[in-house]
């Protein structure tokens, strides 16, 4: 018995949140929508890839952003990424104390704290 990967990390959103979830995971940050099984289409939210990287957003009626908790989602090329989605208007907070490694975060819409890393070394 041995874990072997992450198949998904789900966020909470509020409910009617889904056309804002879907501008800024697909328009700013290139991610693809997936279709829900329509058993679990009713339940509202949604779901989004990039490459191996799966996001669900499930709807939560009593929704609080994750201010602390968070995905941490590896890219390539950091600098063009946050420049990227700055360029459409979402704040990016960089962050150095990861040592050898460049790391920023930013929120989604509805709140919920991502964290967007290179794991090549950082540059001085």
């Amino acid at each position: 018995m041995t874990l072997v990967g992450v198949d998904h990390v789900q966020l909470a959103a509020p409910p009617g949140s889904e056309e804002v979830l879907r501008s800024f995971y697909v328009d700013d940050l290139g991610m693809t929508e997936l279709p829900k099984p329509p058993v679990l289409a009713a339940r509202g939210g949604c779901w989004f890839r990039a490459g191996a990287v799966e996001l669900h957003l499930g709807i939560d009626r009593d929704f609080r952003p994750a201010k602390k908790a968070h995905p941490g989602l590896l890219v390539r090329d950091i600098e063009a990424y946050a420049r990227r989605l700055a360029g459409r208007g979402v704040p990016v907070e960089w962050d150095d104390l990861l040592p050898g490694r460049r790391r920023f975060y930013c929120t989604d819409p509805v709140g919920n704290r991502l964290e967007f890393l290179n794991w090549s070394p950082c540059s001085d």
